[in-house]
């Protein structure tokens, strides 16, 4: 049944080891580097029982009568699809910016394991009963999903038998109960969450069939055993009205150290078998590319609303060159937009019964919103001008010694008073140039696979036959060229 945000705030107070800045983390809901988006998790867990909002973020089950989140809900209609798009809008509205990893898109991760039971039980069928069970967990639970991905790596030419074996998380023995895992995984938000769907990244396992580095589970973030190793916040409380966005918005990472940590056998999805693996990562982002392309639309809406405030403030708007960059950025918006609505309207049965979004739509879309978002960004600082990398901070707008100068040159008219500018060149300094931001454009880079992975999926989706058969007619060829 559906959580609220107290429950879910004490579900992370279980002990976990959680180091930051060289210091052990005492208690992570209230540290001033979690603390802004533990209560934005919270928060999304009250919206589901706020009169409000309550019937956009979760829904009656009709055979058990429960409350069940929205986001969870595994989708079988195009409805559902409109449902979690409108959930993930009424949540970015609520909190005003942008939160990539609250567990609506990695939950998708384990629907695709769901979709390829049959093709790992053609390799062991142990565990296809955990993988449903696991969906449906999640369902009723209401947990903070998370996903355990990218591995520290280590020398990537060599196998990582070769090296250090830890490099890679692996099993290093079994149990009558389970496994016992040893290695290490970055996952943003890990710290605060209270499970993890653990798989292996693309690794060098040659012709080897069997590999103690394929294997994927659900770790408890809590368990004995695990550390949370975090890089340092951008959050720093007094520059907050100077970097709004790094002081709410910063979901911090995590090097998730797993030292020999058991995993029951009830949380193993897979093991051992390396075609497994493989198939997973070929099919891992078919349905959490969706609300992760989605987190894109709504950075571009930002995008263009500070662009389009700081040149109405300046009079710049009816420049025929600035209209035309104002253009391009609504071009991006809406090829991510039409992307989705596509994807959703032209859905795909998927191998396990579900209905996933249009594969080939979907991550084209993929492509057009993180291939384009780099200029998208960079054109929308031109368009803000200097002034978000000159204009001082608070402090010298309010020191009575320099608020005059401040209003004097920073007050345009009776509508933008020297306020309102400071605060959106703080906004757009903030979403453009600051640390945060170049954190969030490196994350967008790698956080969905790496631009070749992207193009990858785009190659293997793409329905070739349609382009061959007209080419095929139109030029005369036999029928017989392949």
């Amino acid at each position: 049944m559906i959580r609220t945000g107290a429950e879910y705030i004490e579900s992370i107070r279980d002990g976990r080891e959680v180091w930051l800045n060289g210091e052990q983390v005492k208690d992570v809901p209230t540290h001033p580097h979690f603390k802004p988006l533990v209560d934005i998790r919270a928060r999304m867990y009250d919206m589901q029982h706020e009169a409000a909002t309550k019937e956009l973020l979760s829904y009656t089950d009709s055979g058990t009568g429960e409350r069940n989140t929205t986001f969870y809900k595994t989708p079988h209609t195009q409805q559902d699809w409109w449902d979690k798009f409108a959930a993930v809008t009424a949540v970015m509205q609520d909190i005003k910016g942008v939160v990539t990893r609250v567990g609506d898109e990695t939950i998708g991760e384990v629907w695709s394991l769901y979709d390829g039971q049959d093709v790992l039980n053609s390799v062991d069928p142990r565990f296809s009963a955990n993988i449903r069970h696991h969906v449906q967990k999640a369902l009723v639970m209401d947990p903070f999903h998370v996903s355990a991905n990218t591995d520290p790596k280590g020398d990537r030419s060599k196998k990582p038998q070769d090296q250090d074996p830890d490099m890679l998380l692996h099993v290093v023995r079994e149990t009558d109960s389970g496994i016992v895992v040893r290695g290490a995984k970055f996952e943003t938000a890990a710290a605060y969450a209270n499970q993890a769907f653990v798989k292996p990244t693309i690794a060098n396992w040659g012709n080897e069939a069997l590999s103690d580095y394929a294997v994927g589970f659900i770790a408890d973030m809590g368990a004995p055993g695990i550390k949370h190793l975090c890089r340092t916040g951008f959050a720093n409380r007094a520059a907050a009205r100077d970097y709004p966005l790094s002081n709410k918005f910063d979901e911090i990472d995590t090097l998730i150290i797993f030292d020999d940590v058991h995993i029951p056998w009830e949380n193993v999805l897979f093991y051992r078998h390396t075609k497994a693996a493989t198939y997973i990562r070929a099919t891992l982002h078919r349905y959490s590319a969706f609300p992760y392309v989605h987190r894109i639309l709504v950075y571009a809406d930002m995008l263009i609303g500070t662009a389009l405030h700081n040149l109405r403030q300046t009079g710049l708007e009816n420049v025929p060159s600035v209209q035309e960059k104002l253009a391009q950025l609504a071009v991006y918006r809406e090829g991510i937009w039409a992307h989705l609505t596509a994807a959703i309207t032209h859905a795909q049965p998927s191998p396990g019964g579900l209905l996933m979004p249009n594969q080939s739509l979907l991550m084209a879309g993929r492509v057009h919103a993180l291939t384009n978002l780099p200029q998208m960004m960079h054109m929308t600082r031109e368009l803000c001008g200097g002034q978000i990398c000159v204009t001082p901070d608070v402090a010298t707008f309010e020191h009575p010694e320099t608020k005059p100068w401040m209003d004097k040159y920073y007050t345009l008219n009776d509508s933008w008073m020297a306020e309102d500018r400071r605060k959106l060149l703080a906004f757009a300094r903030d979403l453009l140039n600051s640390s945060y931001a170049g954190h969030r454009l490196t994350f967008a880079l790698f956080a969905q696979s790496p631009p070749f992975a992207n193009l990858a999926a785009v190659y293997r989706n793409f329905d070739y036959d349609g382009p061959l058969d007209f080419v095929r007619q139109a030029a005369g060829l036999s029928d017989n060229i392949q």
